[in-house]
């Protein structure tokens, strides 16, 4: 089973994420957490040059173009392997955040997104996806204690629009994204998400 968690910055996809990932351990299944960008040595390294603020303009499509170039290491070298062993693998982002974040938080064609995504994808996509959604308002006030990176520090105006575009992506795949509201207790959040392990489990 591939599980993905999505949602926009501090929405606390990276806290379920784990909390899911020990509790499928504690019950004895074989399971992988991983990242986006990252998972791998050289994904990672694309990760710290992507989120490192900068003096020059980051254009668009270099950004997007190593996102992808990311993702690809990233299923080559561990999460396809991984499933193909018969392991859970839950990964905090994928897929869903690129077309969020650079098309319809950056404005590049969707449909170009996605083809290259396709690509670095080679034919694996999410068993179930959980998008934690918080209102934008609620994700700056969750990060002023902590510094910013690169893309932390864009607008309210680019978040507002990553947001609906993620919301935008669960209406399109009801069956694949369970949106969940994040502003709920950590253990109420969890229990949802939980449920819905629980159930997939059984079908598996």
């Amino acid at each position: 089973m591939f599980i993905t968690f999505e949602g926009i910055e501090n929405c606390g996809k990276s806290t379920q994420s784990k909390l899911l990932y020990e509790w499928l351990l504690d019950n004895g299944y074989s399971v992988i957490l991983t990242r986006e960008p990252g998972g791998t040595p050289s994904a990672e390294e694309i990760r710290n040059f992507l989120l490192k603020k900068r003096n020059e303009t980051f254009p668009p499509f270099s950004e997007v173009c190593m996102y992808i170039a990311a993702r690809g290491f990233h299923v080559k070298n561990l999460i396809k392997p991984e499933l193909s062993k018969g392991n859970i693998v839950i990964c905090d982002r994928f897929s869903d955040s690129t077309i969020a974040y650079q098309g319809y938080g950056r404005g590049l064609p969707i449909s170009l997104i996605k083809e290259m995504d396709e690509q670095a994808r080679e034919g694996i996509k999410p068993d179930i996806t959980f998008l934690i959604d918080i209102p934008v308002e609620e994700s700056l006030k969750r990060s002023k204690e902590k510094e910013k990176d690169r893309i932390e520090s864009e607008s309210t105006e680019f978040h507002e629009k990553v947001r609906k575009g993620f919301l935008a992506i669960a209406k399109e795949n009801p069956e694949r994204v369970k949106v969940i509201n994040g502003t709920k207790p950590i253990k109420e959040v969890f229990n949802e998400i939980l449920a819905t392990i629980t159930e997939k489990l059984q079908c598996l």
